[in-house]
């Protein structure tokens, strides 16, 4: 029967634990593993299919070269010298600024990310375009303004509430974002003494488990919020203790919301001031948790609905305090503090957006490829991502890419993005390599899983942390390392990390290209360039989470570090790495006066917009009278990541969902074509009558429009999205408020 082997899922950020078995490449069996301490036993549909992301006809063996117009498989070497003298050419004639890296590890591979990154920063550009910076930098962007750093991140404490707030989040369906998100969300359903609140324009599966769904009109979040907070501050409901001796810059933002006409703002957002009331009343009295994602993210007032459900948390004492928010800890962030204001932080040329976390929005990129700046981008490195099916606006991409003078793709399948690059490299599975991620999604414990490699690679696939040393190496980045490093890594690795700590202290620069370092001589030694950049990184731990390791019970030794590392390799279901205090969380804020700041000047002439005739006014639209909710978490969708449509096989999927009211209006029955229109292009596809859509919404799914064997499956949703509508600070592209228009073929 073969042996069970522990792992864990790489298709969405929840990363549940799993157990499978192996035959060679491939994966003959799937189970939850139920002794998995982070997901006891839970795992969605998506996690027991990952046989078809493992095996399936389109898997890369071998690098490739397009030459007229076809790809022809090449040697590495070969592969590795063109790649090289191309990137340098380029760069010598135009300069660091024509080169972006696009990637980061994605849901499930993160140790990638370390060496294509600084592999770019070694060249001398920050251009480092992200998938988080698709969904998230507007959050990042609010929590480093109020909270001192944008990497400080905050998750619902569901242990400790009596009450759970969700708004534009469908966990029960999506399962991410909560630990054993649709258990929790039934938890809170069921219990007498607790509560399940939904804000969804949608009656979504989790809406319609709710105790109290407040369906609120699409395209309202911002009002809704803000008259949310209203209605507390109108009504005395702030917690004044809490805003005294936490919170900075109250004065200043109460006026917003003293004199708010609450009443004709509900009327824009189709709701009754006592249910919106009640809802205030629950929130300031009672221990609740928020929970939010893409439909709050996504909204078309995206960092604004940030910056107003930050406020809300504040002035209710929710943040940091039992059963509210908490802000978590971590291994490693998932990126850095980039604050633009700092002369020092890179902003795009023609669209003129910063970075955030470290990170520029995926949906300037066509601009910054078709723009006449000199320094235009040239050259890009994709990396596990797929923006010809995954970003807005698949149409302009197409355009851009064809524009581009080197394009190299680090793919496991042949993606779309491959197809359309000049050089395709075949990566490892998450399966066949060692990695981990950094996501945390769990309070006060730190936790990390690593992958082993249990499955056999075909063909000549490398891990991306090998395929990117090699490119450093030709690219002359790596400078001669001391023979003693070499010798040291095979069988001492305390003199190791002195010998290698006495090398990088010898050179500034030697900083930047540490990861190819430890991959040269420890990844040697370990057979894997990421567990050599893992014990990299377990070695450093200790210097900033020391008091964490420690009410982990973790002895505070010279050699921590290696012995962290040698119990994950022995835990493959995961270990605990550190533990906060849950009792001062507030002590992690990184403010100079260590208090949340509630007033952020750039926010000041938007927040004068969120008016209720003014909302009405930008909410009419005769040309597209519905509202695109243009991807949507379903059991069936996985981004682009499975690429067989067998996974899928004998189901309905990838239609577009509408109101049986909307339905009867246009004279469309279940299963009949329609056209559907927006700013950026048409296309038909199948209608499905549904409930979840709300009367003037439809709703396509994201991950489809693949080609497999030829064949494309389902529409491309970002097809009809277009990449200029997008926030105004972070460039979040608003999926979830895509103005359309729906005619019968």
């Amino acid at each position: 029967m073969g042996e069970w082997k522990k792992t864990f899922c790489p298709l969405c950020y929840h990363n549940c634990g799993l157990e499978i078995v192996t035959r060679g490449h491939d994966i003959s069996r799937v189970r939850p593993d139920r002794n998995h301490p982070r997901t006891r036993g839970y795992c969605c549909r998506k996690g027991m299919q990952v046989s078809y992301y493992q095996t399936h006809k389109e898997r890369l063996r071998f690098p490739l070269k397009k030459q007229e117009g076809k790809f022809v498989s090449i040697s590495w070497e070969q592969a590795i010298s063109e790649i090289a003298t191309r990137l340098k050419e380029i760069l010598d004639k135009h300069g660091p600024r024509v080169l972006a890296y696009l990637g980061g590890g994605g849901q499930g591979c993160h140790l990638e990310a370390g060496f294509g990154r600084n592999l770019l920063m070694a060249l001398g550009s920050q251009y480092h375009y992200s998938p988080l910076a698709q969904e998230l930098t507007g959050l990042y962007w609010v929590n480093g303004r109020a909270y001192g750093r944008q990497n400080m991140e905050l998750i619902p404490d569901l242990d400790r509430a009596r009450n759970f707030l969700v708004i534009g989040w469908n966990g029960y369906v999506s399962n991410s974002g909560v630990n054993r998100a649709r258990k929790r969300i039934r938890e809170f359903s069921k219990d007498p003494l607790k509560k399940l609140i939904v804000v969804d324009p949608l009656f979504s599966e989790t809406a319609k488990l709710a105790n109290r769904h407040i369906k609120i009109r699409i395209g309202t979040l911002a009002l809704f919020l803000k008259s949310l907070i209203a209605v507390i501050l109108q009504k005395g409901l702030e917690n004044r203790h809490f805003i005294e001796n936490h919170c900075s810059g109250f004065k200043e933002v109460a006026p917003w919301f003293r004199d708010f006409d609450v009443s004709s703002a509900l009327r824009v957002c189709g709701l009754e001031y006592g249910e919106v009331e009640d809802l205030a009343c629950t929130y300031a009295t009672e221990p609740t948790a928020i929970r939010s994602d893409l439909g709050l993210l996504m909204d078309r007032q995206s960092t604004m609905n940030s910056y107003l459900e930050m406020i809300l948390m504040a002035i209710c004492g929710r943040i940091g305090t039992p059963g509210g928010n908490v802000f978590v800890g971590h291994l490693m962030p998932l990126g850095s503090h980039s604050d633009e204001r700092d002369s020092k932080t890179w902003r795009t040329l023609q669209t003129d957006v910063p970075a955030i976390m470290g990170y520029f929005p995926p949906n300037v990129i066509p601009e910054e490829i078709l723009s006449t700046n000199k320094e235009h981008l040239r050259a890009m490195i994709v990396s596990g991502s797929n923006p010809l099916r995954s970003y807005a606006d698949t149409l302009a991409y197409e355009k851009a890419f064809e524009k581009l003078d080197l394009l190299v793709t680090v793919e496991v399948s042949m993606s779309e993005t491959a197809r359309a690059g000049h050089y395709v490299l075949p990566a490892r599975s998450a399966f066949e390599k060692w990695d981990t991620t950094f996501f945390n999604l769990t309070f006060p414990e730190i936790y990390l899983q690593v992958r082993h490699p249990h499955c056999d690679p075909a063909g000549e696939v490398l891990e991306e942390g090998e395929i990117y040393t090699r490119l450093a190496e030709a690219l002359g980045l790596i400078p001669e390392i001391p023979p003693s490093l070499y010798e040291l890594a095979g069988h001492d690795r305390k003199a190791y990390w002195e010998e290698l700590l006495r090398f990088v202290s010898s050179k500034k620069e030697i900083g930047r290209i540490l990861p190819f370092v430890a991959a040269k001589t420890l990844g040697r030694a370990l057979g894997s360039s990421h567990l050599a950049a893992l014990w990299a990184i377990l070695m450093n731990y200790p210097r900033h989470g020391g008091e964490d390791l420690a009410r982990a019970g973790y002895e505070l030794n010279p050699l921590l570090g290696e012995s962290l590392f040698q119990k994950i390799l022995e835990h493959p279901e995961g270990v605990v790495v550190g533990r906060l205090n849950p009792e001062r969380n507030l002590e992690r804020l990184r403010t100079s006066d260590k208090k949340i700041e509630l007033y952020i000047h750039e926010m000041v002439e938007w927040m004068k917009e969120v008016e209720p005739q003014k909302e009405e006014k930008s909410l009419y639209n005769p040309r597209y009278p519905f509202v695109l909710v243009a991807g949507r978490h379903f059991p069936y969708t996985a981004n682009t990541i499975v690429r067989n449509p067998a996974w899928n096989k004998h189901k309905r999927v990838c239609t577009l969902l509408m109101s049986s009211e909307d339905a009867r209006d246009l004279w469309i029955k279940d299963g009949e074509e329609v056209m559907v229109s927006t700013e950026a292009s048409k296309l038909r596809i199948t209608v499905e009558i549904s409930d979840i859509a709300a009367k003037g919404t439809v709703i396509i799914p994201h991950g489809f429009g693949l080609t497999y064997e030829n064949e494309v499956y389902g529409v491309n949703v970002n097809e009809l999205t277009k990449n200029t509508h997008r926030d105004r600070i972070a460039g979040t592209p608003l999926h979830r408020y895509v103005p359309c228009r729906v005619e019968r073929v």
